[in-house]
């Protein structure tokens, strides 16, 4: 490895996305409660799938240039990414529909594709949604993220984090 890629991957910081068990759990018992009582959901409320997990990205340093996606699926299948604009927190209030960000990130790989094909996605959603995270991690230090595991793919298949630069201090 020659120094100057030695020197970038060094100032790169890689935050993995973490499920965060505890909230998926909580919405979870939201849908199950829902349907135990026959109501309906609020209007404009966003009910957790089955095949969806909240993650959340930790930003320890708040001052990021976003470089580039990690992303490892091994095997086929699709998963979309949508970030979640507000310091959300289910146990205090419902997560709404408007809460939602675009771009989402989606990225996958056919039955049909060679295992060890590269993941497909649509590079310029996935540019624009690691800048917009970057931008929101100057004004909070946690963010969450609905991930939906789709056509084969299994959250105990996915490794994926962002990689930023510092942003340098003037």
């Amino acid at each position: 490895m020659d120094k100057a890629k030695a020197k970038g991957s060094y100032n790169s910081i890689v935050l993995a996305f973490k499920e965060d068990t505890a909230l998926t759990e909580m919405m979870r018992l939201r849908v199950a409660s829902l349907q135990r009582s026959g109501q309906k959901r609020q209007d404009g409320e966003r009910l957790l799938l089955p095949h969806e997990a909240v993650y959340r990205l930790d930003f320890r340093n708040q001052e990021l240039s976003f470089s580039r996606w990690n992303l490892f699926l091994s095997g086929h299948g699709r998963v979309t990414i949508t970030g979640i604009c507000q310091l959300w927190t289910p146990d205090l209030t419902n997560l709404m529909t408007r809460q939602l960000l675009e771009p989402i990130g989606t990225f996958w790989r056919n039955a049909t594709d060679p295992r060890d094909s590269q993941l497909k996605c649509l590079e310029a959603d996935m540019q624009e949604f690691g800048e917009r995270i970057a931008e929101l991690a100057k004004v909070r230090k946690v963010m969450y993220f609905l991930f939906a595991f789709k056509d084969g793919a299994e959250a105990a298949n996915l490794r994926c984090s962002l990689e930023f630069k510092p942003v340098k201090q003037q």
